[in-house]
């Protein structure tokens, strides 16, 4: 697929998907907040702890913050990411739930830069849609391929998408820089993508 084709193909799987998730949100968030909160991390190794970067719910993403509390009790570092500008990638500053927050780009809540900066070992990634090839659609500034291109150049990282199941899609376009995920996490639970792909309760 061409580039401009490739764009396209983009911009019109972003539009539809985007009306999609805000019904989702609205018929499922409270429930889904709390689903993800039950399920933790566990499905990944219940001994792995480091550090790990949530998101903040923007628009109508999926609330993983009670997942983000639950980690961070349980001896997690717990990060948010922050958009630094653009072609750059995310930069991480610790944050636990109930600390307070600035506002970043887009009007997205972040940490200040008085909190520092970390290098996480686990991403929650959010996305408008994935496929079972592990590929996630993002709104298209690149962020996260970016950024999870040069960390897994320095060192292992998962990278898990957050999304309510009804996000899935049969194919997300995508072209030789956007980076595959590891795991997805739904509301209905947790699975791998590769040859040992297998649905997590």
């Amino acid at each position: 697929m061409r580039a401009e084709e490739l764009a396209e193909a983009k911009r019109t799987l972003r539009k539809a998907m985007g009306e999609i998730r805000a019904g989702l949100q609205a018929d499922h968030g409270t429930d889904a907040r709390e689903r993800l909160r039950d399920t933790g991390l566990g499905f990944l190794d219940p001994g792995l702890s480091g550090t790990v970067s949530g998101f903040y719910p923007y628009g109508s993403e999926i609330d993983c913050t009670g997942l983000l509390e639950r980690l961070s009790g349980a001896g997690w570092v717990t990060a948010l990411p922050v958009v630094l500008g653009p072609a750059r990638p995310l930069e991480f500053r610790p944050w636990r739930p109930g600390e307070p927050l600035e506002t970043g780009a887009w009007s997205i809540p972040v940490p200040g830069e008085t909190a520092g900066s970390v290098v996480p070992d686990v991403l929650l990634v959010p996305l408008l849609a994935f496929d079972r090839q592990g590929y996630r659609l993002g709104y298209g500034g690149g962020f996260y391929d970016r950024t999870l291109g040069r960390l897994r150049a320095e060192k292992p990282v998962l990278a898990i998408g957050v999304a309510f199941a009804g996000q899935e899609v049969e194919a997300v376009p995508h072209g030789d820089h956007d980076q595959p995920l590891d795991w997805m996490l739904t509301e209905q639970g947790a699975f791998q993508f590769g040859p040992t792909t297998g649905q997590v309760p």
